[in-house]
């Protein structure tokens, strides 16, 4: 394996081997395994648990690494093409990045979503142009429309709960002020179909995931015996439910008009996610949230501390899972 940057990129006995080799370094640590090996993470976005996780991760399985933060104690990086640049940036990625990756064994990149163009962010275009300046082994942790950390972790706690592969999973969205990003619900609901789940998109109207990104889920869905659907009606879409899966994200009618999507979630208060939600669901239903999560807005209080969440388990996962690829890239 040389990258990490979708799960669609990988077999699901692939991915099922990578959970293997989760387990087992959380059992059996490894302190040496990469012991002179250099992990980079260059964030063009904030983080807690991403980052947190593979600096902890790396330093268990006896490596080192760098963080960088362009415009906190280096300079500004420019990532389009073709820019004049007179601004702040003082440093193009096609100089920039080659540089970074030259101080290390595999890089990380963060680089979220504009929120400016649909369909540029559906191909990932930022991402794959940064991908293309590097040679060395190269993780995604979170790009415009994927985040495969994340959803790599997810399938480890959905297997550690005993969720069985073809359980009903329901990827919901819950209000937040403002439009958030693609990544994590287009990664989410391609990873639960991958796994065999029968997916439910529970959103209101208006915030249909893109068509390409529920194409890809239907494709993975094919191949592992699953399904995938949209719905608006809570009803429906929750009953006998094995997971809700709460998440934001914008608008995706009118994509990038500030305007439109706070007309449109104006009236949307009432998708905060509150244990009455859950009336219909199985008795074990559980609640998943990649955080970080705004409380009494997106998720109740009540939800969030009962026993139906295993949000802080999920967050856990992203280091054991994040020390398999790694293992993976470098041991």
């Amino acid at each position: 394996m040389r990258r990490f940057l979708d799960l669609a990129d990988f077999s699901r006995e692939q991915i099922e081997e990578l959970l293997v080799i989760a387990r087992r370094l959380e059992r059996v640590p490894e302190p040496d395994a990469l012991r002179g090996k250099v992990l980079g993470l260059l964030f063009m976005n904030p983080s807690l648990r991403t980052l947190a996780s593979f600096q902890a991760g790396m330093a268990r399985l006896g490596g080192a690494s760098f963080v960088i933060t362009p415009g906190s104690g280096t300079w500004q990086l420019e990532t389009r093409l073709g820019a004049v640049m007179d601004g702040v940036a003082a440093e193009h990625i096609r100089e920039g990045l080659p540089v970074l990756a030259s101080y290390c064994d595999v890089l990380g990149i963060r680089a979220f979503a504009d929120g400016k163009d649909l369909a540029g962010e559906v191909a990932d275009t930022k991402f794959a142009a940064m991908a293309a300046l590097i040679e060395q082994p190269l993780i995604n942790m979170e790009s415009a429309i994927n985040h495969p950390c994340q959803s790599l972790a997810d399938w480890k706690t959905l297997d550690e709960f005993n969720v069985p592969q073809h359980a009903k999973f329901v990827l919901s969205w819950a209000w937040h002020p403002r439009a958030l990003p693609l990544a994590v619900p287009a990664a989410t609901v391609h990873m639960a179909a991958m796994r065999g789940m029968e997916v439910v998109v529970l959103r209101p109207e208006g915030f249909a995931l893109p068509a390409a990104v529920m194409d890809k889920a239907r494709a993975a869905a094919a191949s592992s015996g699953g399904s995938v659907r949209e719905s608006a009606d809570r009803g429906d879409a929750l009953a006998g439910a094995h997971v809700v899966y709460a998440k934001e994200w914008g608008y995706t009618a009118a994509y990038g008009d500030e305007a439109q999507d706070a007309r449109a979630r104006a009236s949307l208060r009432d998708w905060c996610l509150t244990e009455d939600w859950f009336a219909a669901a199985t008795g074990e239903c559980r609640l998943m949230h990649c955080l970080p999560v705004r409380r009494n807005v997106a998720l109740a209080d009540a939800l969030l501390d009962g026993p139906r969440a295993i949000v802080r388990r999920q967050a856990y996962n992203r280091m054991p899972a994040q020390m398999a690829v790694l293992h993976q890239l470098l041991a």
